[in-house]
C-alpha cells in the first residue's frame, strides 16, 4: 500500500512538474514572439517545447527515465527561479534575460549526465569482515542486478567478469536479478556463458531476484525459469533456492528463494531459521538473499554474513535517503553493517533497471575479504 502512494504521489509531482515546466517555457522571449502575444498560442507553443522532446526521451529510453529527467528540470528550474527572483528584489529591477530556465537545462544536464555515468560505469568496492570461526582467509565476488541488456548486454558483462576474475576471488555470488523482464532469450544465454568465463576455487553460486521469474507466463521473454536454470547450469553456475551446501569444509553457502515468491508467485520459501537448524554453529555460514528484508531472522538464526542486491543503493537522491530514514520495504538501503554477530552487505547493483541515473550511489561489483582463523 505504501509504495501504490510513493508511485501515486510521483505521478501527481510529474504532472504538476510538467504544467510548471510549460508555463515557465511561456515567458521566454522567443514564445512571446513567436505566439504574437496571444495566450492560447504561447500556452501551445510552451507544450511543444517540452512535451515533444519528452515524447523522443520516452521512445529512446522509457518513461521512467523521462518522468525522472522532467521532475529534475521542473525542481531545479523552481529552485532557480526563486534564486532569481530574490537577486531582481536585491538589485531593485528584473533580468532583461530568463537566467533561471538557462541555469536549470544546464544544471539538469551535468547532474544526470554525472548520474548518467554513475550507473553505466561499473566501479569495485572493497570490504574486509573478520570473524573468529575458523575459516582462514576467503575472498567473495558478489554481483546482483544486472538486469541484462538494460547498460550492459552479454558481451559487455563479459568484461566485468574479466575484471572480477583478475581479483582472484575463491568464490563467486550472484544474488539475484541476473536477467528481468527485457531480457532477451539470446542475451541471457550470452550472458550465461560470460560466467562461464569465471575460473575459482569454490565455483559460481546464484539466487533468484524478484525480477529473474516476471512475466514467464505470458511467453513474453521467449524461455522461462527452467530455461534460465539450464543455462546457468550449462556454464558452470550452481543455483541455490532455499538449500545450503558446504564447501570444504570451511564455509556453507545457504542460497534463500526470494521473497518474491510468497509475495507475487503465490508460492513459498523456507524459513531461515529451517535452512539453518542442521548446519555446524562452528562453520562460518554465508547467506545470499536477494532482498534485504529478514535482518532480525538472520541474525537470530546465527548466520555470519548476509548478501544482497535489490535496492540499488536507493538509485536517487532523495529516494536513499527516504529508505534509510523510514525503513521503506528493507532493513537496509546500502553497505555494511552488523547486527549481534551478523554482518550484513548490500551492494548496489552492477546495473540498473528501467531508470539509466543513480544520483545516490553508483554501480558497482563487491569484493569481499573475509578474515578468519
Amino acid at each position: 500500500m505504501l509504495w501504490v502512494f510513493l508511485f501515486g504521489g510521483l505521478f501527481l509531482l510529474c504532472l504538476a512538474g510538467l504544467f510548471f515546466l510549460i508555463h515557465s517555457v511561456r515567458k521566454f522571449r522567443f514564445v512571446t514572439v513567436l505566439s504574437h502575444g496571444r495566450k492560447s498560442a504561447s500556452r501551445l507553443i510552451g507544450a511543444a517545447v517540452i512535451l515533444i522532446p519528452s515524447a523522443v526521451i520516452w521512445v529512446v529510453w522509457g518513461y521512467m527515465n523521462t518522468i525522472v529527467i522532467l521532475l529534475h528540470l521542473a525542481i531545479f528550474w523552481g529552485l532557480a527561479a526563486l534564486i532569481q527572483r530574490a537577486a531582481e528584489k536585491c538589485r531593485r529591477k528584473p533580468f532583461r534575460c530568463r537566467y533561471a530556465g538557462v541555469a536549470a537545462i544546464l544544471v539538469t544536464v551535468l547532474y544526470l549526465g554525472i548520474g548518467f555515468v554513475q550507473a553505466n560505469h561499473v566501479w569495485q568496492t572493497n570490504y574486509t569482515v573478520t570473524t573468529e570461526k575458523n575459516v582462514g582467509s576467503l575472498r567473495v565476488a558478489l554481483l546482483a542486478d544486472s538486469h541484462v541488456g538494460t547498460t550492459f548486454n552479454g558481451e559487455g558483462l563479459a568484461k566485468h567478469i574479466a575484471r572480477i576474475q583478475a581479483q582472484e576471488p575463491d568464490v563467486v555470488i550472484i544474488a539475484g536479478d541476473f536477467v528481468d523482464e527485457g531480457t532477451s532469450k539470446a542475451e541471457m544465454i550470452a550472458a550465461c556463458q560470460a560466467l562461464g568465463q569465471l575460473d575459482t576455487p569454490y565455483g559460481v553460486y546464484y539466487v533468484f531476484g524478484n525480477h529473474d521469474k516476471g512475466l514467464y507466463a505470458n511467453g513474453q521473454r521467449g524461455y522461462d525459469a527452467d530455461d534460465l536454470i539450464a543455462a546457468l547450469q550449462k556454464n558452470g553456475v550452481t543455483v541455490l533456492q532455499d538449500e545450503s551446501v558446504l564447501i570444504d569444509s570451511r564455509f556453507y553457502l545457504v542460497g534463500r528463494q526470494d521473497a518474491s515468491e510468497e509475495l507475487d508467485f503465490s508460492g513459498s520459501r523456507a524459513k531461515i531459521s529451517d535452512l539453518t537448524k542442521d548446519l555446524n554453529q562452528d562453520t562460518y555460514t554465508i547467506v545470499l538473499d536477494h532482498q534485504p528484508n529478514d535482518y532480525d531472522a538472520e541474525a537470530e538464526a546465527k548466520a555470519d554474513l548476509v548478501l544482497s542486491g535489490h535496492t540499488h543503493g536507493g538509485q536517487m537522491i532523495p529516494l536513499m535517503q527516504f529508505i534509510r530514514w523510514f525503513h521503506i520495504g528493507d532493513d537496509n538501503v546500502y553497505g555494511l553493517e552488523r547486527r549481534d554477530h551478523t554482518d550484513f552487505l548490500v551492494t548496489s547493483g552492477i546495473s540498473d533497471w528501467a531508470v539509466l541515473f543513480k544520483t545516490g550511489c553508483r554501480s558497482e561489483y563487491v569484493i569481499i575479504d573475509i578474515q578468519g582463523q
